[in-house]
């Protein structure tokens, strides 16, 4: 299984769903049916998706409260699906270290965001990673 593929899944599952507003269990099952992941890759979408959308508000509100001059409602979905992806990893997935998620964010933006979204990702994350530390 590539950890890297599966990510780039869950970001298009979480993107799929924020696009129509829809963060069922449904919409996740139609996107994974409708896709061409390996079935490892498609249960750790399926898993890690699902517990992320059990953490949403969470992860939401960590994001919002690191958005500088930035309003959460203008963020590209795209930016939006990988900051939910890495944020749900630093405060919920133990076994990965927080540096290897955000270079995947930052690296899975340069590939699918625009071109300021690798260094918005980085910053929005490090103010992240930064305020986690500090506690």
């Amino acid at each position: 299984m590539s950890r890297k593929k599966a990510r780039i899944g869950q970001m298009q599952a979480l993107f799929q769903m924020e696009a129509n507003k829809d963060f069922s269990k449904d919409c996740l099952d139609i996107f994974i049916e409708n896709s061409s992941f390996s079935e490892d890759e498609k249960e750790y979408i399926e898993e890690n998706t699902i517990e992320a959308m059990d953490y949403l508000e969470s992860i939401d509100r960590t994001i919002i409260d690191n958005l500088q001059n930035w309003s959460f409602n203008r963020l590209a979905n795209v930016d939006k699906a990988i900051l939910r992806i890495s944020v749900y990893e630093i405060l919920y997935k133990e076994d990965i270290p927080a540096e290897v998620s955000i270079n995947e964010a930052v690296e899975i933006s340069k590939e699918y965001g625009s071109n300021e979204s690798p260094k918005f990702i980085n910053g929005v994350l490090g103010s992240i990673y930064r305020s986690l530390n500090q506690n």
